[in-house]
């Protein structure tokens, strides 16, 4: 949401709707809430000059390989004579613009930004795989004149570290990111660039380095309701990213849980059921794939780690994950808990019930809902922790 106070809006809407018994209003509320989030748009504008590396930057953070189709086209020459849109393939809302470098073009800094239309991107970053030059300092001058966000990205460390270590007699990985972080540090502030942060990063290895950092970063600087655009569109690069997921997913169940409830209140014996399991089915879905558990995401991790497909497959657990997400499966999945069975079952009975029925089928809506959701979740979760760390070759308990 944009602010703290806008939840509470609407919160308070779909709270009064239910206290005056109007249940198509409390939906209309809910939906809303939840599809103001979901189209929320991330416009992320990706600048260096040519063979900087930003067209593997943007394919490695959208999760794909330089081969696959859709990919960002990569060469030692520039490659990008226009600014051209990668959306992201699971977040069609979140798109990476690959912008020429400014060296490139025959635009001034100022020129250069309203030419490529500045005020559609959220942040800039800015990329090298040397030192950051003259032109590179007039463009964040002017974005930041402009009051947007920057972020200087020195890409292709595995590149360097492998030189060093070949070179020298008593290499260390640890001096040498240190020695390059201050080159570019000094660099920058020598052109008059007041304490500039500088993220190293290895877009072949987006686990190493400081690509969690500059997420951390730009969580951190971002506008509350663009927040969880980003994180869903994060590769799964450590654990804690996985975990970030789960609670952004479980801080939603509520309000899912809700919807359920609201359509609980219709006095028709089977709609709630029929309802809840076509709810759950597109919930379910979003977590299968915010969490990469889909089929052409497990096979692009396969692709790009060299761990075996078959392998990533080894260690999932959840029948909902790697496969199409039904009303049969979730059925099948939810009659599996003994707990929520037990309610679904009281929900429909408690239909019967005079004066009191509707308020307890609304209750066991809600409470089923949120535990069938919470189950599943959590089953999701783990499985993808286990396949993060089976792509890094970790020892896994499945």
């Amino acid at each position: 949401m944009e602010n703290p106070s806008e939840l509470d809006s609407f919160t308070g809407e779909i709270k009064e709707a239910l206290q005056n018994n109007n249940q198509s209003l409390a939906a209309t509320k809910i939906q809303e809430l939840l599809d103001k989030e979901k189209n929320t748009c991330l416009n992320i504008a990706i600048t260096g000059e040519s063979g900087s590396g930003k067209s593997t930057f943007v394919n490695a953070f959208r999760g794909i390989d330089n081969k696959d189709e859709g990919a960002a086209p990569t060469g030692c020459v520039e490659t990008t004579t226009d600014v051209t849109r990668y959306p992201h393939p699971n977040y069609p809302n979140v798109t990476f613009w690959d912008l020429p470098g400014i060296g490139t073009t025959r635009f001034p800094a100022d020129k250069y930004l309203k030419h490529f239309g500045f005020e559609r991107f959220d942040f800039f970053i800015i990329i090298s795989d040397t030192r950051f030059r003259e032109n590179d300092v007039k463009l964040a001058q002017e974005i930041q004149r402009m009051g947007k966000r920057f972020y200087f990205v020195r890409s292709k460390i595995d590149n360097d570290l492998r030189a060093e270590e070949r070179s020298q007699r008593d290499f260390s990985e640890e001096r040498t990111l240190i020695k390059i972080r201050e080159n570019c540090v000094q660099g920058l502030t020598q052109q008059g660039i007041v304490a500039p942060q500088v993220f190293l990063v290895s877009s072949f290895e987006l686990g190493r380095h400081d690509f969690s950092v500059l997420h951390e970063t730009l969580e951190r600087e971002l506008p509350e309701h663009k927040r969880n655009a980003l994180l869903m569109a994060m590769p799964n690069i450590n654990l804690e990213i996985i975990n970030k997921k789960k609670r952004g997913f479980k801080a939603k169940i509520k309000y899912f849980a809700l919807l359920s409830a609201v359509v609980a209140s219709a006095p028709v014996p089977g709609l709630s059921i029929a309802c809840d399991v076509a709810l759950l089915v597109g919930v379910v879905t979003k977590y299968v794939i915010g969490f990469g558990l889909d089929i052409p995401s497990l096979q692009r991790l396969a692709k790009s780690t060299g761990v075996p497909f078959k392998d990533l497959m080894a260690v999932i657990i959840s029948p909902v994950a790697t496969t199409k997400v039904t009303s049969d499966l979730i059925l099948k999945v939810i009659t599996s808990f003994s707990t929520t069975a037990v309610l679904m079952a009281a929900e429909e009975v408690s239909r019967f019930i005079p004066i009191f029925g509707i308020p307890a089928s609304v209750a066991l809506s809600f409470i089923t809902t949120k535990i069938i959701l919470n189950n599943i979740l959590s089953m999701l979760a783990e499985d993808a922790e286990n396949v993060f760390k089976r792509a890094l070759k970790m020892n896994t308990s499945v």
